[in-house]
């Protein structure tokens, strides 16, 4: 690993490709890693949206080490180490960072219904076990319970800086201030409800988003427009992203339209999802997802692809 990456700005999630047997297209996912940094990223992540919940053990290590060689130190990557239990979940940091990986982002368990101080150890045992910038992501927007907000903050307060978050629970502008409040100085936390709140998130001090890849550009505009003040720039483009996301319901809602746009796009030869699957595009819901597209392409100054 290179130099030390900043953990701030536009780090998309990467959706995994596949190939027609569902293994994994790594030339496909290299040439992804490049298209998001050509299109505007600072950094990487793999997480729900990668499906890491859908991979093996081996095929999860060895994503964590394609990334770091793929990314090439062009930014930070963020790998994603939650599961069911905690010493997996302990398992996955290790692997992850013996691979290299810049920082760690972990979910509570979903499957199961732990009691908060159960899910206190979790997320101690995680941050104990690594001496990497960990994310505590309350994934609870679509899967699992929310985490208290006092919770976070005492996490943070504990641990330090070396703590962030990903705050995903509803109403998510006052649980993100909440936060921001109770955690005191130094508190970073991401946006993470695929940008439909960014422009509302960063007037409350968030560091960064992670979105979905496949609008990458469109996020980055938006970012650079409130970094520079320029909020009737920035409502504009919110103005197609928050519906454009607002489509995407549930976990394999995102994995639907994100993987369809990045097929549109060219960066990704099909559309294949890991079943079995909770969701499927419908024609409506597809021809509104690329009419809302077409919009932020002519938005953006992109040519609209075919």
């Amino acid at each position: 690993m290179g130099k030390e990456q900043p953990l701030a700005g536009v780090f998309p999630v990467l959706q995994l490709p596949y190939q027609s047997d569902e293994s994994i297209d790594w030339e496909t996912l290299s040439h992804e890693i490049d298209w998001a940094y050509a299109n505007g990223a600072h950094g990487i992540v793999a997480a729900m949206v990668t499906e890491v919940l859908r991979l093996t053990d081996a095929e999860r290590d060895e994503l964590a080490q394609r990334l770091v060689e793929f990314n090439a130190d062009r930014g930070a990557v963020v790998m994603s180490v939650g599961d069911e239990s905690t010493v997996q979940a302990v398992r996955h940091v290790r692997a992850a960072t013996a691979a290299g990986v810049d920082a760690l982002m972990a979910i509570p368990p979903v499957a199961t219904r732990a009691l908060l101080a159960e899910k206190v150890r979790y997320f101690e045992a995680i941050i104990e076990a690594t001496d990497l910038p960990v994310v505590v992501q309350d994934a609870s927007g679509y899967v699992g319970e929310p985490l208290p907000v006092e919770t976070q903050a005492d996490l943070h307060r504990r641990f330090g800086a070396r703590v962030l978050f990903k705050p995903e629970a509803q109403p998510l502008g006052p649980n993100l201030s909440g936060l921001r409040d109770a955690g005191g100085p130094g508190l970073k936390a991401f946006e993470g409800s695929g940008g439909i709140a960014l422009l509302d998130s960063y007037q409350r001090g968030i560091c960064g988003t992670m979105p979905g890849t496949e609008i990458v550009w469109a996020i980055r505009a938006e970012w650079d427009a409130l970094e520079a003040g320029d909020l009737e720039r920035a409502t504009a483009l919110q103005g197609i992203i928050a519906p454009l996301v607002s489509l995407q319901q549930g976990l394999d809602g995102f994995l639907s339209v994100e993987k369809a746009l990045l097929h549109r796009q060219g960066v990704f030869p099909n559309r294949i999802i890991r079943g079995p699957v909770g969701f499927s595009l419908d024609p409506e819901t597809e021809r509104e997802v690329f009419r809302l597209f077409d919009l932020l392409c002519e938005l953006c100054g992109r040519e609209v692809p075919s």
